[in-house]
């Protein structure tokens, strides 16, 4: 198997279980589900739907960084909302933190998340060095 390094930041919320906050296996990095949790408190942010996609691409850029990249290397997400009614909200704020061309996506409705929290965001980078 090809060597694995952990990666992990206060940049984002520290994992609430037994993972990582992301693996880098080569060029590839798979980034765990984030949550809306602010990483200093390690509480759900206050505000709207739309408030918490905002700090979940947060967290997701935190450990992005950490790894050495950005969501612009991301090629895969993975979306998981409590309400499917509020993928608009996905689109409109991934477009702030997303270019073209966009990384593939998949999203689906679960009937519950951590912390009962609208929305979790899981990724995979792939980076050029």
């Amino acid at each position: 198997m090809p060597d694995r390094k952990i990666i992990s930041t206060p940049n984002a919320p520290e994992a609430i279980g037994t993972y990582s906050q992301a693996v880098r296996v080569d060029k590839q990095v798979y980034i765990s589900g984030q949550i809306p949790l602010h990483p200093q408190t390690m509480q759900k942010i206050d505000g709207t739907v739309k408030d918490q996609v905002h700090q979940v691409f947060k967290n997701l850029s935190a450990v992005a960084e950490s790894a050495g990249g950005g969501l612009d290397d991301c090629v895969k997400l993975t979306v998981y909302l409590t309400d499917l009614g509020n993928f608009t909200l996905i689109n409109e704020v991934m477009s702030e933190y997303f270019s073209i061309p966009y990384p593939a996506r998949a999203a689906v409705e679960v009937s519950a998340l951590p912390k009962e929290v609208d929305v979790e965001i899981d990724a995979i980078m792939y980076l050029q060095s």
